[in-house]
C-alpha cells in the first residue's frame, strides 16, 4: 500500500505540473480551457471555478487540459431545430437550452434559421406562429445547457485555433517545460534540506562500523595529509583509501584547530571485480541558498544528458527494447527507492520529471514533440496542416503508443512478477 501511494503521489505530481504548465500558458493567450484533468477515464472528483472544470478521473496515468477549439466544437444548432433561450439583464442570450425545455419555463421558445456562435456571436428564429424573424445577440460568457449541463460557448478568439503560432507553440512546449523546472526545484530543495557534495579535504558522515569511527576520525575533521602527501580535494582522499585496502594509512588532521596523528586501515572490498579500500565515511557536504541553486541546475543538466544518451543507445540498439519500463516498472522501483528514506524519493521523483518531459519533446504523433513537429512544419509552408489529416496521424500515434505501452507492461509484469 506504501507502495502504491508513493507511486501515485509522485506520478500525480509530475502529471500535475505537466498540465498546469499547458493550461498556465493557454490562459496567458486567451484560450478557453474547459476541464484541467488529472488521470483518464471516469471521474472521481470534479469541481468548476471559473470557467474550467477541475476533475481527477480513475486511472492516474496521465491527464490533460482540454482547450476550446483544439477538436472541433461539437455543441452547434440547426437550421429548423426548437431551442429555449435565457436572457441576461440586458437582454442577451446567456443561455441556449437545447433540450429538457419544458423545465425552464421563463425559456423564450424559437425555432431556429441561422446561428453563428464563433465570430458573429448571435442566434436567429421565429417564435410561436410569429413569422417575424428575430435576432438575438450573445452574452459574454455564454452557454449551451443540454442533459441539463451547461457547456461554455468559445467565441473564436477564445479557441486555440485563433493563437498565433508562437501562442500555440508555447502553449504545448510549456508542459515538458515544466517538467523540468519541477526537476530543478526538487533538487534545489534536496541540496537546501540535505546539503550538497563539495570536494573538500574534509570528512563527512561516518559509518557505525567503519575502520574510520574505529580509528578516531569524527566528522568535519579537515584531512591534511595521508602518509605525507598533502590533500587538496575529497577525491585526493578517496584515491589514495581506494588504492590501500588494508595498508595502515597515517592521516593528519586538524580538529578544531588541533593537529592530530591518527592511523587507518581501510578494509578490503571487492565492488564489480574490483578490490578497494573504504573507511566507512561519506562526503563532505554544504548547505547555502547559491550552492543549492548551483548543484539542482548541474543535477538537472546531469540527468537530462544521461536519458537523452540512454535514448540513443536504445535507437542504436546498444539497450534492448526488453529495459524499457511502463508504470509497473516505475511502481517496483520507487518502492526500492522509497526504502532508502525521502530524499533518494525526492531525486527519483525528479529524476522521473526530466524523463517525463524529454520522452513528451519526441517528434512522435500524440506526443507534444509530435504536435511542436507539426507547428514547425507550419512555419516553413506559412499555413497549417489540414486539421483532420493531423487529427488522423495523431490517432494512429496514439494507438500505437498504447500498444507499446501494453508490451512494455506485459515485459514489467513478466520481469518482476513471473
Amino acid at each position: 500500500m506504501e507502495t502504491v501511494i508513493a507511486f501515485i503521489i509522485i506520478f500525480g505530481a509530475l502529471v500535475f505540473f505537466h498540465e498546469l504548465g499547458h493550461f498556465i500558458f493557454a490562459k496567458r493567450a486567451g484560450i478557453l480551457c474547459r476541464e484541467f484533468a488529472i488521470g483518464f477515464g471516469p471521474k472521481v472528483f470534479s469541481m468548476k471555478k471559473g470557467e474550467t472544470t477541475y476533475t481527477i478521473r480513475l486511472l492516474p496515468l496521465g491527464g490533460f487540459v482540454r482547450m476550446a477549439g483544439e477538436d472541433p466544437e461539437m455543441m452547434d444548432v440547426k437550421r429548423g431545430q426548437v431551442v429555449g433561450l435565457l436572457f441576461d439583464s440586458e437582454g442577451k442570450v446567456k443561455k441556449v437550452i437545447v433540450n429538457h425545455k419544458d423545465e425552464y419555463p421563463d425559456a423564450k421558445i424559437i425555432e431556429v434559421e441561422r446561428a453563428d456562435f464563433e465570430h458573429e456571436l448571435y442566434i436567429e428564429g421565429y417564435e410561436g406562429d410569429d413569422d417575424r424573424l428575430q435576432r438575438f445577440e450573445l452574452s459574454d460568457p455564454a452557454y449551451f445547457v443540454i442533459d441539463r449541463e451547461e457547456m461554455q460557448i468559445a467565441p473564436y478568439d477564445r479557441q486555440f485555433g485563433s493563437k498565433t503560432l508562437g501562442q500555440r507553440a508555447m502553449t504545448i512546449f510549456a508542459g515538458p517545460l515544466m517538467n523540468f523546472i519541477l526537476a530543478l526545484v526538487i533538487f534545489i530543495v534536496i541540496g537546501l534540506l540535505q546539503g550538497y557534495p563539495v570536494d573538500k579535504p574534509i570528512i563527512g558522515e561516518l559509518t557505525e562500523d567503519g575502520a574510520a569511527r574505529e580509528a578516531g576520525l569524527k566528522q568535519g575533521d579537515v584531512v591534511i595529509s595521508i602518509d605525507g602527501q598533502s590533500m587538496s580535494s575529497w577525491t585526493d582522499v578517496v584515491t589514495v583509501i581506494r588504492k590501500s585496502p588494508e595498508k595502515p594509512l597515517q592521516f593528519q588532521i586538524n580538529r578544531n584547530g588541533e593537529m592530530i596523528d591518527l592511523t587507518v586501515t581501510p578494509e578490503k572490498k571487492t565492488i564489480e571485480g574490483e578490490t578497494i579500500g573504504l573507511i566507512g565515511v561519506y562526503g563532505p557536504m554544504e548547505k547555502s541558498v547559491v550552492g543549492a541553486i548551483k548543484q539542482g541546475a548541474l543535477e538537472t543538466y546531469y540527468w537530462t544528458k544521461e536519458i537523452i544518451v540512454g535514448l540513443g543507445h536504445l535507437l542504436t540498439g546498444k539497450f534492448s527494447f526488453d529495459m524499457l519500463s511502463g508504470p509497473v516498472g516505475i511502481a517496483v522501483s520507487t518502492h526500492k527507492v522509497a526504502q532508502s528514506g525521502v530524499y533518494y524519493l525526492m531525486k527519483w521523483g525528479a529524476i522521473l520529471s526530466i524523463n517525463l518531459g524529454i520522452i513528451n519533446l519526441l517528434p512522435l504523433p500524440a506526443l507534444d514533440g509530435g504536435r511542436l513537429t507539426f507547428f514547425a512544419l507550419e512555419a516553413l509552408r506559412g499555413k497549417p496542416i489540414d486539421r483532420q489529416k493531423e487529427g488522423i496521424v495523431h490517432f494512429i500515434g496514439f494507438a500505437l503508443l498504447m500498444l507499446l505501452m501494453l508490451v512494455v507492461t506485459w515485459n514489467d509484469i513478466q520481469k518482476f512478477f513471473l
